[in-house]
C-alpha cells in the first residue's frame, strides 16, 4: 500500500532542491509535484551533485510506490538505501527473514531505471543493481513515468 505523502512537505522538498540548483520555486499544479521532484533530483545527480536528502527521499519513495502499485504483491523486495524499500510482484509471499527475491540499488540508479534513463539490462551488466532470486527482475514494469 502506498504511503501517505504530505503534499506540503513534498512541495517544500522540491522547492528546496530547486533553490539549491539556483532555480525558481515550482509554480505548477500540485498534481505534478512528484514528477517535478523526480526530474530535479535527477538533474542534481546528472550534474554530479548530491541532491538534498528530503527531495531525494521523496523522489525515490514516490517511484517505489508507483512500482508497488503497478506490480502489487510481496514476492520481490526492492531496496533503495538509505531511503526506502517496497515489496511487489504477485506470487509466493515470504513471511520471515530475508526474502528470496531481492533487488538493491542506489538512489541515482533507481531514478534512472524508473524514468527510462537507463535500461534494466545495462544496470545489471554494469553492476549498478544487485538482484538475487529467480523473480528478481522488474524490467517489465519499468519505466514508471
Amino acid at each position: 500500500m502506498p504511503r501517505r505523502i504530505d503534499p506540503d512537505k513534498a512541495r517544500q522538498a522540491l522547492d528546496a532542491q530547486l533553490a539549491d540548483l539556483g532555480r525558481p520555486p515550482f509554480d505548477g499544479p500540485d498534481g505534478l509535484v512528484a514528477d517535478a521532484c523526480v526530474r530535479v533530483v535527477l538533474d542534481a545527480y546528472r550534474a554530479g551533485l548530491t541532491p538534498l536528502k528530503e527531495a531525494a527521499r521523496f523522489a525515490v519513495r514516490d517511484l517505489l510506490d508507483r512500482l508497488a502499485a503497478r506490480a502489487p504483491g510481496r514476492t520481490v523486495e526492492v531496496r533503495v538505501p538509505p531511503y526506502a524499500a517496497v515489496q511487489c510482484v504477485e506470487g509466493p509471499r515470504h513471511t520471515r527473514g530475508t526474502p528470496p527475491n531481492v533487488i538493491e540499488t542506489d538512489p541515482a540508479t533507481w531514478l534512472e531505471l524508473a524514468t527510462g534513463g537507463m535500461s534494466w539490462a545495462d544496470a545489471l551488466a554494469t553492476g549498478k543493481i544487485a538482484a538475487s532470486g529467480s523473480r528478481a527482475d522488474v524490467s517489465d514494469y519499468l519505466p514508471l513515468m
